[in-house]
């Protein structure tokens, strides 16, 4: 699949609804990046910006990246509405391709899975690679699927977090593990049922330089 057809998978997707996804902020990132000092953050496959503007509501200075035109509309038109146009910015960009400029305190990646072409053992190693000393990284990944799912996509089998972690190119001298594995979070279906949900943790701290330490 090129480029252009992956972007137009996901311009087909967002154009089914007026909106695709809940509006809430994704529970493991509220959760982390409440124990971090908010300053700047990278929020990758931000979708119509759920992600990015909690955390700008909480302090972050965002940069929200979506392949989405029409996603990032939503999200750009949501944080004016909430009063937060000048602490988030979007930029749409296809990140098996390219990936922003910049270090970040704070690099998330919320469920950043799809059925369509998407480099994630590159994003990831450059999502690790954009974090400043002392900044977390935050992926997030489906670790089975919902229960409510069809049954062969029940059946598929879901990386581990440690094997996720195996593709990125990490010096692990560099790194602190704050969590890596897998966890259960309660959860309601489309149709109102039930549900435990498995996600898979990758949590990271990118080791502070030490003081007077250059280069």
């Amino acid at each position: 699949m090129t480029a252009s057809e992956v972007k137009q998978h996901w311009e087909d997707r967002y154009a089914e609804r007026e909106r695709i996804w809940s509006g809430r902020v994704n529970p493991w990132l509220a959760e982390f990046a409440a124990s971090s000092t908010p300053a700047r953050a990278l929020d990758l496959g931000c979708g119509e910006g759920a992600d990015t503007l909690w955390l700008a509501e909480h302090g972050w200075d965002v940069l929200g990246v979506d392949i989405s035109d029409t996603a990032l509309r939503r999200a750009a038109t949501q944080a004016v509405t909430m009063g937060l146009a000048d602490r988030v910015r979007f930029e749409q960009r296809d990140l098996s391709e390219s990936f922003p400029e910049g270090a970040f305190d704070l690099v998330s990646a919320q469920f950043l899975q799809s059925m369509v072409h998407l480099d994630r053992m590159w994003i990831f190693t450059a999502a690790a690679n954009a974090v400043a000393p002392g900044g977390v990284l935050i992926i997030v990944d489906h670790g089975a699927a919902p229960p409510w799912a069809p049954e062969h996509f029940r059946e598929h089998v879901f990386p581990s977090a440690e094997e996720v972690l195996q593709t990125i190119e990490l010096d692990e001298r560099q790194w602190d593990r704050v969590r890596v594995g897998s966890a259960e979070r309660d959860a309601v279906g489309p149709d109102g049922q039930a549900g435990v949900l498995v996600d898979n943790l990758i949590v990271l701290r990118r080791v502070a330089a030490e003081a007077g330490q250059s280069g």
